[in-house]
């Protein structure tokens, strides 16, 4: 018996694998902003401003059009539908996108549904991205990009928006940072494959003008290039600004994937519904990543959705519209924020669209030294400060930056001003107190 055990114990010990289990493709993404702060903000915080979603309801018509999707007789509601995309929603969103774009939408093979737009970017970037093939993003980004496009064997190329503090003492908007044409001219080349666009941008709130959209369509037409638009904050966009969808402009409709959440759009980002519209010869590779990946996304999610894209649809540009309501009680908030920053010293980067305000944190500096030969960046550090001795959570800008420029913006960090009126009330309450202590001897 203890001859057998022995033996047991020698087999099992040489059983053991010893080559690398994880693929090449994991090497160097395995780590995620989300992870470490979303767990320091469950910790230590008492008001999350860092985490991108609201915590107010969605609107009304949403929640009564979900309680009859649950407890009504469509029971086919708990069952797959089409594999990309619920033949409502699909049929809605290629009629409203069709209106935006100026042109005529097939709901079955210009428009695809799924898992959010998450999920989106990445059937993009496997559908497209092969060996050496170059993808441009433009600095700050979401963070997914960069991994997303090594995971897909792509070589991400990264050129920054360039802040210009405005002259007349005003505080700096996210318009004030710009893509120089030269420097993004020269990031194109015969391996660029294409390029990630996302405006309105998360984390800086910049809505693109006509005329930087034109920029890089003429860039990707000169240079055949495709363009991934991320515009899952296209409905939120502040002081008259117009949000201008690049897949309209001349040349553009070919090339590009536009790529929307109802997230974003209705206020229910747990619902994990997201969409992309483009012509079937790119939107056919991303049906097939889409197919041999998640398969299918819930359907009656997707039918509560198309339910509230047809309403809006009904009172588009209306007064109670969604869409024109949600911007105006978000620009609301924006400025609540905004002056809550700027009484204790901070400088707000005014936002024209998103959930996000990105504030310079260079007055506080002296509440957290630096740190000599550190490999963190400062922003980083003091955002972890600020929640475990605060109990305010937000997230350093220098995560949307590939590690190279990282310390090139470290003294900024992302609000998220999507919450209701007492929890940025709350917020305005710690950034007072904080005050008084510094000014207090």
């Amino acid at each position: 018996t203890l001859s057998a055990t022995s033996s047991k114990l020698t087999f099992s010990s040489q059983a053991k694998m010893s080559r690398p289990v994880q693929a090449r493709r994991l090497e160097g993404v395995d780590k995620n902003i989300w992870v470490e702060f979303v767990k320091l903000a469950d910790t230590y915080s008492t008001v999350n401003l860092g985490q991108g979603f609201p915590d107010f309801p969605p609107p009304d018509f949403l929640k009564e059009e979900f309680t009859r999707a649950f407890s009504g007789e469509k029971h086919m509601l708990h069952q797959y539908t089409r594999a990309f995309g619920h033949p409502p929603l699909v049929k809605i969103l290629a009629q409203l996108f069709g209106k935006l774009l100026g042109r005529d939408l097939d709901p079955m093979t210009n428009v695809m549904v799924t898992v959010g737009a998450y999920q989106a970017l990445f059937c993009c970037f496997q559908a497209f991205v092969d060996e050496g093939d170059e993808v441009i993003i433009i600095e700050p980004f979401f963070d997914c990009y960069e991994p997303m496009v090594k995971m897909a064997g792509g070589t991400p190329v990264f050129i920054p928006l360039r802040p210009k503090a405005p002259k007349d003492g005003k505080l700096m908007s996210s318009a004030d940072w710009k893509l120089d044409p030269a420097e993004l001219a020269s990031k194109f080349s015969e391996r660029t494959k294409a390029i990630v666009l996302n405006s309105p941008n998360n984390p800086l709130g910049k809505v693109f003008s006509r005329e930087e959209l034109e920029l890089i369509a003429d860039l990707c037409v000169k240079h055949d290039a495709l363009c991934i638009s991320d515009e899952v904050y296209e409905w939120l966009v502040y002081d008259g600004k117009e949000h201008v969808r690049i897949a309209s402009l001349r040349g553009m409709w070919d090339r590009t994937v536009s790529i929307g959440s109802a997230g974003k759009t209705f206020s229910v980002t747990g619902w994990k519904v997201g969409w992309t519209v483009g012509p079937n010869r790119l939107l056919q590779h991303i049906r097939t990543v889409h197919q041999n990946s998640v398969y299918h996304c819930a359907t009656a999610a997707q039918e509560v959705v198309a339910q509230g894209f047809q309403r809006e649809f009904e009172h588009y540009g209306k007064p109670d519209s969604y869409f024109v309501q949600l911007p105006k009680e978000m620009q609301q908030k924006r400025d609540q924020l905004v002056q809550s920053l700027v009484a204790v010293g901070m400088k707000p980067i005014v936002p024209e669209g998103t959930y996000f305000l990105v504030a310079d944190i260079s007055e506080f500096k002296s509440d957290v030294p630096d740190v000599p030969n550190s490999d963190e960046p400062y922003d980083s550090r003091f955002a972890k400060w600020m929640v475990k001795n605060k109990g305010l959570a937000a997230i350093p800008l220098s995560a949307f930056y590939c590690g190279p420029h990282k310390n090139n913006y470290n003294s900024f960090i992302r609000f998220c001003f999507a919450k209701e009126e007492a929890t940025l009330k709350a917020a305005d309450d710690i950034l007072q107190k904080w005050k008084l202590e510094k000014t207090t001897p």
